[in-house]
């Protein structure tokens, strides 16, 4: 058996994304998979257990029966840290690994998520170096494109798991970046004898987030079209020009959200009139029921929020940064850009196993 400890050097840089769709390709090969996160620190609860919501996703996308207590055995709720804090201390070892036993058994192919930097578990006494040494596995690390600090980010990891890292993952690399990084960045790391085995270039479909993801984080009432809340926006514009331009400049972004007080029937009417994926209409204006019918005509939701135009762009900007992955379209094209741009071949390779 095989054990693929994935992790990273920061927050939102595609981990989870790529554990799940490397999980979904060993099993096309025909290798028995199965998924563990290891140690999830300050884990959110929900009716009264921990709660991981990419491990979910993974247990029910790798199809494992087992239950999610066994596939985030160390899950830091605020109580067990605030226990942690005060004292007496947990071991919280023998846990992990009765429930790797059991989940790895019978399996070719472990996949082990990581902790969102190499800075985390030490609370728990499982650091990520700890977490590879006690369950025998190989490290593969995920790096979000970051001019300054991308290349840092890899020495470091090198210098903190040695010989068990077999390699790098660089994840969102703009497309004008892309072969700069193929002559400059790559080869550098190669010297240091750190193969990169993918360069994924930047997919505006992957970092879309869901018109419901929006509605959440604004606190939005969904006024119509609630049936597509799970459809993906892929841009953002705001609806401040006059009527006469607006048209020309929906036009330049499909799958887009336009942003726009709830008063500017006009601007929402241009909007429904091109690719639109939701209207967000700002400051607690109701807007015309002309544009409330003609938007379920289209199936198009309509946002209404309280707060003003520039703090709802500035919350969907970030939801931008860092969007779910749990869509069935995101999983497609992840394992597009993965068939296309990483080498499994030498990740075998260096895992020792075969189709």
């Amino acid at each position: 058996m095989a054990n693929l400890y994935v992790t990273s050097g920061e927050t939102f840089s595609g981990k989870s994304a790529i554990c799940i769709s490397l999980g979904l390709h060993f099993r096309r090969d025909g290798l028995s998979v199965g998924y563990m996160k290891p140690v999830n620190i300050n884990c959110p609860l929900c009716d009264g257990q921990a709660f991981d919501e990419d491990v979910n996703f993974a247990k029910q996308v790798l199809e494992m029966p087992e239950p999610a207590a066994w596939l985030n055995p160390v899950a830091l709720t605020p109580a067990k840290m605030e226990q942690q804090l005060r004292g007496p201390e947990i071991d919280y070892e023998p846990r992990l690994l009765e429930a790797f036993t059991k989940v790895s058994a019978g399996r070719d192919m472990m996949v082990l998520e990581g902790g969102r930097s190499l800075r985390e578990g030490y609370i728990a006494g499982l650091p990520p170096k700890k977490v590879v040494d006690l369950l025998d596995a190989r490290v593969l690390l995920v790096l979000k494109y970051e001019p300054t600090l991308m290349v840092d980010r890899a020495r470091t990891a090198l210098n903190y798991f040695g010989d068990s890292l077999i390699g790098v993952v660089l994840n969102v690399v703009p497309r004008p970046q892309v072969e700069w990084m193929q002559t400059t960045v790559v080869p550098y790391l190669k010297r240091y004898e750190l193969p990169v085995l993918g360069l994924l270039p930047m997919d505006q479909l992957l970092s879309a987030p869901s018109v419901s993801e929006l509605a959440d984080g604004l606190h939005a009432e969904i006024l119509v079209g609630i049936e597509n809340s799970e459809q993906l926006v892929e841009h953002m514009l705001v609806g401040a020009m006059s009527a006469e331009s607006a048209l020309t400049h929906f036009r330049r972004k499909p799958n887009k959200a336009v942003i726009t007080g709830g008063d500017r029937a006009d601007i929402q009417m241009a909007a429904l009139n091109t690719s639109t994926r939701c209207l967000i209409l700002t400051g607690n204006l109701y807007p015309n029921p002309q544009v409330l019918n003609r938007a379920e005509e289209l199936g198009v939701p309509v946002l209404l929020t309280n707060l003003d135009t520039l703090n709802t762009v500035e919350i969907v900007e970030g939801y931008f940064a860092r969007s779910r992955f749990q869509q069935p379209k995101k999983i497609e094209r992840f394992a597009t850009l993965l068939e296309e741009h990483f080498d499994f071949a030498e990740l075998y390779a260096a895992l020792g196993i075969k189709k």
